[in-house]
């Protein structure tokens, strides 16, 4: 029986070794952390084909430039003088192009449909039940120009056959009525869905351990057994051997793969939530305020989570707390009656992975023949999870992958 070592416990770590397990292979899990408080435990939850769109876009430099100046924006770069952080950022800026948005929506939707369809097999499965709703996701805008924004969404969302309805503020209504909202309208992506992230890596978890994969916490690794074109080895405290190799890293994938003379651009994007139980208002759907990038996600046990901001800055900096002000003074423009405070002990923040153009890296990278790299989705680590995980799996299995995955080849900026 041929046997796999994944590097990372988020949802990309597990969902590969659910995978690959079902193949037939012997399968560890190595994770630096307690893998009890990561970015797939923090998110929003959405399961979204209407995320086609890249980080990397038209304008996101410039306004990045503009947010620099505001510690409360939604996006902002701690500047500092690193090799790694300059690397990725011109990258970043060459990428940020019209063109490369138009050549990534298609491989996005197919991934996500891929991931939403398997999610939906896995919510129904023995063990599980991660409040998966498949209700939409409604994304509201103020301003006149996002208007415009939304129509250009609706149309090119229902072109690549992902439906999206525009609403009006009346409309909106209809479907939110509990909310007092300060809105122009919204768009209605009928093609979304939500979990609740943190019941989802719980059930993983369980299920792996039940069936025989192991899982070492508080494992860091420090090198390889490498021999020629193979890794025989990982180091991580001790040394664990296998067949293949899963580098599913999260935001510490660049590090981990300098270890093996690999160039793969990645840095990490710290985001906030804080979720709230029972909260004074009742959402009926997941929501994106356009304008602020705050997410607001309905969840399991009448819970509401609030979610935001895109901060690249170094794992050492500490949290701030006017990030986490930010999300909820832009949170009481879209619902005036919102007067939330903010429950310092409930924040969360953690790393997302950010590749330099916005496209996950999934693939074999040439200088190694048993390695594969799943990793750099951003925001979308969990909606691509479960279509990553299958994807892995069918690399090693030597199958068809279920979606072209050329678009996110691990050596493209080689």
């Amino acid at each position: 029986m041929s046997s796999v070592i994944i590097i990372g416990g988020g949802i990309i770590g597990l969902c590969s070794a659910y995978y690959l397990h079902d193949e037939g292979y012997t399968v560890t899990i190595l994770d630096k952390s307690d893998m009890l408080d990561g970015c797939s435990y923090g998110n929003a939850g959405y399961l979204s084909p209407s995320h086609f769109v890249p980080l990397a876009t038209p304008g996101i430099v410039k306004k990045g430039f503009k947010w620099m100046l505001n510690s409360k924006s939604p996006f902002y770069v701690q500047p500092r003088l690193d090799a790694t952080l300059i690397n990725w950022g011109l990258k970043f800026i060459k990428s940020a192009t019209a063109a490369h948005s138009v050549r990534s929506a298609i491989p996005l939707r197919d991934i996500s449909l891929l991931s939403k369809k398997l999610y939906e097999e896995i919510a129904i499965a023995p063990g599980f039940d991660f409040y998966y709703e498949k209700k939409g996701m409604i994304e509201f805008f103020k301003t006149e120009v996002n208007a415009h924004h939304a129509e250009e969404m609706v149309v090119q969302s229902n072109k690549l056959g992902l439906e999206a309805m525009l609403l009006s503020k009346e409309q909106v209504q209809e479907l939110e009525p509990d909310l007092q909202m300060d809105i122009l309208g919204g768009i209605y992506f009928k093609c979304d869905a939500h979990l609740y992230p943190n019941k989802l890596m719980s059930d993983l978890k369980n299920d792996l351990m039940k069936k025989g994969v192991l899982i070492h916490t508080q494992q860091e690794v420090t090198g390889f057994i490498t021999e020629n074109d193979r890794i025989k080895g990982v180091r991580a405290g001790q040394d664990f051997f296998a067949d293949e190799v899963v580098l599913a890293a999260g935001a510490l994938t660049g590090e981990v793969a300098r270890k093996l003379q690999l160039r793969i651009p990645m840095i990490g994007g710290r985001g906030y939530s804080v979720t709230f139980d029972n909260p004074p208002f009742k959402v009926q759907h997941p929501i994106i305020l356009t304008e602020a990038r705050v997410a607001i996600t309905p969840m399991a046990g009448n819970k509401v989570r609030f979610g935001g901001t895109m901060e690249i800055t170094s794992f050492n900096t500490p949290p701030k707390l006017k990030r986490v002000e930010g999300i909820f003074e832009s949170v009481k423009k879209y619902f005036p009656s919102f007067d939330l405070p903010i429950p310092k002990d409930k924040i969360w923040y953690g790393y997302r992975p950010c590749s330099a153009d916005g496209l996950p890296y999934i693939g074999r990278p040439a200088k190694y023949k048993n390695l594969v790299v799943a990793s750099g989705h951003a925001m979308l680590g969990l909606s691509l999870g479960a279509g990553t995980g299958k994807l892995v799996s069918e690399i090693i299995c030597k199958k068809q992958p279920s979606t072209n995955i050329s678009a996110f080849d691990p050596d493209r900026f080689q």
